[in-house]
């Protein structure tokens, strides 16, 4: 019988059982920005309904949404944003009976206070339950030299390995943008992190903790017109060999993440899954969706979106401009697109969440 953990938000060595998993199956987890309760609920629902499991993360625009756009301070807002929306996970995602991955998303130079300060929560959050409040934060200090980006990396790791967290990095350049992070105006070859790199940062932050590689292979925030993104998983190959030939590791040693999910090529995807890519990152497809189903809705019920009772006949319109009518639309939307995500990364039925029954069982 494989690996089985419990259901909920995973961290610490359930965390790292979950990645050694996927990279041994051959499949690899979506990883779902969101931004408020419905997004977070639809991420949980189509992970339950594909028997998979599922990273849910916040960038620090959609930990401020979260909070709410009125908080009078902004970067508390982002704080607490994503401390909240933490909590709900943790309170809902064993409730829906699969593993959660639980994680921040880009954080560059200016936003590593950001990062420090949800590390304070997650430190108090600790004391109480023994367990993180997320699984791991993302330092995305690509545009930095690689000394610094290195060097701060391994400062915030020596804090998260003490509360069983971990960290994602990147190296190389995510093309694009998300929430202000990245750039459309990048030298190419920054596109395509050297094996080098890589190298070093194994040798300077697996010593200290646990730590996932964003590389990058020609990724591109967003979705662009066929042939103007040019991936080449061959890197992350190059990358890995080179890793385990230098220290004499197993097959595929760094636990990497795809990022630019969204629009990109079938088979470049499936690729990438033979060179340890456990995670691959999806935000622009799921926020297309979501708006398009809803608006399909009002574009077919105009006349509810303009008035509470029919000018003509008298029809009351209350069922049809219910927020909760056309928001649950948007978020079977994204239960349908994730459900192609799954079949994509070949996670479907994999979820390594015990059962209920088994739960009670053992």
């Amino acid at each position: 019988m494989g690996t089985s953990l419990k259901p909920g938000v995973v961290s610490g060595k359930d965390y790292k059982a979950l990645l050694a998993a996927c990279k041994a199956g051959g499949y690899a987890l979506p990883a779902v920005n969101v931004t408020g309760t419905n997004t977070i609920n639809a991420t949980l629902e189509a992970a339950a309904k594909n028997k998979a499991d599922v990273i849910i993360q916040l960038s620090n625009g959609g930990a401020e949404f979260y909070a709410g756009k009125g908080c009078p301070d902004s970067f508390q807002a982002k704080v607490l944003g994503a401390v909240s929306a933490a909590r709900h996970v943790h309170l809902l995602a064993e409730q829906y009976g699969v593993c959660v991955v639980l994680h921040t998303d880009h954080a560059n130079k200016k936003l590593i206070p950001w990062v420090e300060a949800m590390i304070d929560h997650g430190e108090k959050f600790y004391e109480q339950t023994g367990k993180p409040l997320f699984s791991s934060h993302m330092l995305d200090l690509s545009e930095e030299d690689i000394g610094f980006n290195l060097s701060e990396c391994a400062r915030i790791l020596k804090r998260l390995n003490k509360i069983d967290m971990s960290i994602e990095i990147e190296l190389g350049v995510t093309g694009g943008e998300e929430d202000g992070v990245g750039s459309d105006h990048i030298d190419n070859a920054k596109l395509y992190t050297q094996p080098e790199d890589c190298l070093k940062a194994y040798g300077m932050l697996s010593p200290l903790g646990h730590f996932s590689l964003a590389a990058s292979f020609g990724n591109v925030h967003g979705v662009y017109k066929p042939g103007n993104v040019k991936l080449r998983p061959e890197i992350l190959k190059n990358a890995q060999a080179l890793v385990q030939k230098t220290h004499g590791t197993v097959a595929n040693p760094l636990d990497l993440v795809f990022h630019g999910g969204s629009g990109s090529e079938k088979d470049k995807i499936a690729e990438s899954l033979k060179y340890g890519v456990f995670k691959m990152n999806i935000d622009t497809d799921t926020q297309f969706v979501f708006s398009h189903e809803v608006g399909n809705f009002v574009e077919a019920n105009i006349k509810a979106f303009k008035y509470q009772i029919d000018p003509d006949d008298g029809t009351p319109y209350k069922k049809l401009y219910d927020p909760r009518k056309w928001l649950r639309l948007g978020e079977e939307g994204i239960v349908k697109r994730l459900d192609e995500a799954f079949a994509d990364l070949r996670s479907a039925g994999k979820s390594l969440a015990l059962k209920k029954t088994e739960g009670l069982a053992a």
